[in-house]
């Protein structure tokens, strides 16, 4: 980034900011490279021997790496909400004036509503004098569309030429530091496999007719290594099935409604015709659709090296929500189980944030905590939900009081997770439902401890903090 030697003034909402030359070169360049439907353990780096990320290794590997990140809501628009406005989607109210919790809410969140009107990342950075771009999928409502709030739009186009754009725009001299979003699609592609093995034959139309470049991709990444046999194939190569296959014992009566109230039925189908083999290929193709992500961020990686700006960039890397893949047969997301949950969260600064760094134990919301995170190193101060904190003291290795649980909300449930490992999800979608797992004892969930009278204690404890410090009234 080359910067003329001379002072920057911003108006902003009638009040004038000064930056000197020294305090706009201290502030960095910000990518957020975000791409959809990919789980913490969907990278080389967080042990997964079934692919290969070498760009988003490379973050991590030169940064600092979370292991407990959460999204907000998993699914799309509402973790996108988050996002961009630093609080959670129950936070908003559609036109109906219901509680945001799923993505038809989120994308009819009115824009003159009183929540809608409070600020979001788009307004502080233009506060704080970042140019501001955006590349690839939006998903947003209007009060947060990107190129209503201010976003120079780079492409829409999420799979093909997002990365190449991106890159051209990193290499470009700038005299003010940018933001920038790169919103991949993938692996989200994966999605398609269930949809299209249990449509009709008009649905099926539909599939081939609307989203031909989905399936062209889907079917890429089911294709087998050539010059290898099924037998073999299956034997070395297909990742096996989740030690979690099977659905949690006495699984919470809303999941099954869940899925049969889709008219689609493919997430019943799924769950209840998919053979062994099957899921399989569903998890070897999740794999290569997050492969294929992995070689969009090495363009973006390859453009900050070669522009010579790569110790001038802050970059963070995150997913909107991860996929079932298979465990407790399910597929998509949705639900809180941790697969659907728990994202990959890293950051990298070169010179900055510590390389190596492999954090196993505080929790980070990803919908809450980017905005202060981003606004502290803009040098701004973003008024949020109270509950989000700036990760900046976590990147440098700083020792800091940070918190010991985290709620997290869904369309048929809300939970909170705390870090000594217990969650506690309370379903409403079936009734009053709740359930309390011990992530130490079981990190599979793949039982519950509700009943367990050792648990009654603690299970008291976690239903306060749910109804007192996250979800007041639910």
């Amino acid at each position: 980034m080359k910067t003329p030697i001379k002072l920057f003034v911003v108006a902003f909402a009638g009040t004038l900011f000064l930056f000197s030359c020294k305090e706009q070169a201290s502030r960095p360049n910000i990518i957020f490279i975000l791409t959809d439907q990919q789980s913490e353990s969907m990278m080389s780096s967080s042990g997964n021997e079934y692919l290969q990320t070498p760009a988003m290794d490379y973050i991590a590997n030169n940064g600092i790496r979370f292991t407990r990140a959460y999204v907000t809501n998993p699914v799309c628009s509402p973790s996108r909400v988050s996002l961009m406005t630093g609080r959670f989607p129950g936070f908003y109210k559609d036109s109906n004036g219901n509680q945001v919790r799923n993505n038809a809410g989120a994308m009819d969140i009115p824009a003159n509503s009183p929540e809608a009107s409070h600020e979001n990342l788009a307004g502080y950075l233009k506060k704080a004098g970042y140019d501001l771009v955006y590349g690839g999928k939006q998903h947003l409502p209007a009060f947060v569309d990107p190129d209503l709030t201010g976003f120079e739009v780079l492409t829409e186009d999420a799979r093909g030429e997002l990365a190449s754009k991106a890159a051209d725009y990193i290499r470009e001299d700038h005299d003010n530091p940018y933001f920038m979003t790169v919103s991949l699609i993938n692996p989200h592609d994966i999605c398609f496999m269930a949809i299209r093995d249990f449509a009709d034959s008009t649905y099926l139309q539909q599939l081939q007719r609307n989203f031909q470049t989905e399936l062209t991709l889907l079917d890429k990444a089911l294709e087998m290594p050539e010059g290898v046999s099924r037998e073999e194939f299956f034997e070395h190569y297909c990742p096996p099935l989740p030690p979690n296959f099977e659905p949690q014992e006495d699984e919470a009566k809303a999941i099954e409604l869940f899925l049969k109230r889709d008219p689609r039925s493919f997430r019943t189908g799924a769950r209840e015709e998919y053979t062994e083999e099957q899921w399989r290929m569903h998890r070897w193709a999740y794999a290569r659709l997050t492969e294929m992500a992995d070689a969009h961020v090495q363009v973006i990686l390859d453009a900050l090296t070669e522009s010579g700006t790569e110790e001038e960039t802050l970059v963070i890397f995150s997913s909107e929500h991860g996929d079932m893949d298979g465990s407790h047969k399910l597929e998509h997301k949705n639900v809180l189980y941790e697969e659907s949950v728990k994202v990959p969260f890293t950051a990298m600064w070169k010179g900055k944030i510590p390389a190596g760094q492999v954090d196993v134990r505080h929790l980070v919301s990803v919908g809450l905590d980017l905005l202060p995170t981003v606004a502290d190193y803009a040098g701004i101060t973003a008024e949020a939900d109270p509950r989000g904190r700036s990760l900046r003291p976590l990147f440098e290795g700083r020792e800091i009081d940070w918190r010991t649980s985290l709620g997290i909300e869904g369309e048929i449930s809300r939970a909170v997770i705390r870090d000594d490992g217990l969650k506690y999800i309370r379903y409403d979608a079936a009734g009053f439902e709740e359930r309390l797992m011990d992530l130490r004892k079981d990190p599979y969930e793949t039982t519950h401890f509700t009943h367990d009278p050792a648990y009654r204690e603690e299970l008291e404890k976690i239903r306060t903090e749910f109804e007192e410090s996250w979800f007041e009234g639910h």
